[in-house]
């Protein structure tokens, strides 16, 4: 990887800040169904940063937590071993979702609102794909709960896709708007 500025420093660690807040959002909210803002923190970061940047940021936020930095939404909060819980694999999709979005923006010279949200869906895909097969391993092989993959589809997809798709859209519109006003100061930069 090449030397990081350190505007590229800040702005990593500005973007891990934000999914510690998200967290914290969703520890202190309450809700019946659990609604977290990681997916649009991990978008932003992507549509923001870039492909390395991005997916920095949220690999910073990760780490801090397996340290044992009480960052993460549920308990234990923070600490190795919170990689046996059963949504600990949407945290790495979350990484890889930025880093997938940042890909596709990555020359997004005047691009619409219609490539900004194919690019946050597919940044959806990833952390899907990396999440689901996660909670279905610790669900049958750690905690011996036969599941089949339509239970862990209703335990860990359909309740939250909807939601997803309108923090994809909210992404799509901020980070088309920052982009175009950081391109309008000559600041703007996808790594």
């Amino acid at each position: 990887m090449s030397k990081l500025s350190a505007r590229d420093i800040t702005m990593t660690a500005v973007f891990a800040a934000l999914a510690v807040v998200a967290a914290m959002l969703v520890r202190y909210a309450g809700s019946v169904v659990p609604f977290s803002l990681m997916p649009l923190m991990a978008m932003l970061a992507g549509g923001l940063l870039g492909p390395k940047l991005g997916a920095l940021s949220m690999v910073v936020y990760i780490l801090l937590g397996l340290t044992g930095a009480p960052v993460f939404a549920t308990p234990p909060f923070g600490g190795p071993a919170y990689v046996l819980q059963p949504t600990f694999g949407f945290l790495p999709g979350f990484a890889g979702c930025a880093y997938v979005i940042g890909i596709l923006l990555r020359n997004k010279e005047e691009s619409g609102f219609l490539r900004y949200f194919l690019s946050m869906t597919a940044g959806i895909v990833v952390y899907y794909l990396v999440g689901l097969p996660y909670l279905y391993a610790i669900l049958t092989f750690y905690i011996g709960k036969t599941v089949s993959v339509a239970q862990v589809l209703t335990i860990g997809f359909t309740p939250f896709i909807a939601l997803d798709l309108v923090k994809a859209a909210m992404a799509a519109v901020l980070a088309r708007a920052v982009s175009r006003r950081l391109k309008a100061y000559g600041m703007a930069g996808n790594k």
